[in-house]
């Protein structure tokens, strides 16, 4: 039987990696990618160690850069004819505010948060429109909906990509391709490194996998939209 295929950006660390083993765990042929050669080697050694019912294909890209994101497209459509799952996990923190953030703030968190999506979502749905159905996870933030005063440029872009998402949404509903925004608060990742707090006040990237997991399981005529999630004390500002 054809493996299920499922394309993660991101997907060494944090919230990427837990979908990755998740999906992974499932028997399905994961295509991912980081920005690092040792990651993705050392993640790639590790689920064929640990899943050997399912395959991993990962290279080391950009994707920040929009011929890194083509590449990467190239990569996957090398290797497979059909994708049954998006999820756009690539996302760079930078804590700033608007008024004082140094030069290019900006531009970065833009380049990586939404124009990695953009870019890999629309090439990667002539794998998913020609046979009407598939499933696009976005993973936003609290940060898409919240603004809050050392977000920045980084609310900025994640406003931007809830907003991609919706509108994704509406063009997709005719096509049978269900399209999900996750908008996860404080998640212990690399994002928090140094920060002063334990780990049980934030949440596990495992959760998160599972919530993408679930909506994921539903049947074809079902859609969750929009999956918040917050830590049980609440948000970290």
């Amino acid at each position: 039987m054809e493996k299920k295929v499922i394309v993660v950006t991101g997907g060494t660390k944090g919230i990427g990696r837990a979908i990755v083993e998740h999906f992974a765990k499932e028997g399905f042929h994961v295509f991912t990618c980081s920005r690092k050669p040792e990651n993705v080697e050392e993640l790639t050694k590790y689920i064929e160690k640990s899943y050997p019912n399912a395959q991993i294909s990962a290279i080391s890209a950009n994707l920040s850069v929009k011929s890194e994101v083509q590449r990467f497209v190239a990569f996957v459509k090398s290797k497979v004819q059909k994708v049954d799952v998006i999820v756009n996990n690539t996302g760079v923190f930078m804590p700033g505010q608007v008024h004082s953030e140094a030069e290019g703030v900006l531009e970065s968190q833009i380049e990586t948060n939404l124009y990695s999506a953009y870019h890999l979502t629309r090439g990667i749905l002539d794998m998913m429109l020609p046979f009407q159905k598939g499933h696009i996870f976005t993973i936003c933030s609290t940060a898409s909906i919240t603004p809050y005063v050392n977000g920045g440029s980084y609310c900025i872009s994640k406003y931007a990509l809830y907003g991609m998402t919706k509108v994704l949404r509406e063009e997709m509903k005719p096509k049978g391709i269900r399209v999900t925004a996750i908008l996860p608060g404080a998640t212990l990742t690399d994002s928090w490194v140094g920060v002063d707090l334990p780990p049980e006040r934030f949440m596990k990237p495992e959760d998160v996998a599972l919530g993408v997991w679930g909506a994921y399981q539903m049947s074809e005529q079902t859609v969750v939209e929009e999956i918040l999630i917050r830590p049980q004390l609440g948000d970290i500002g």
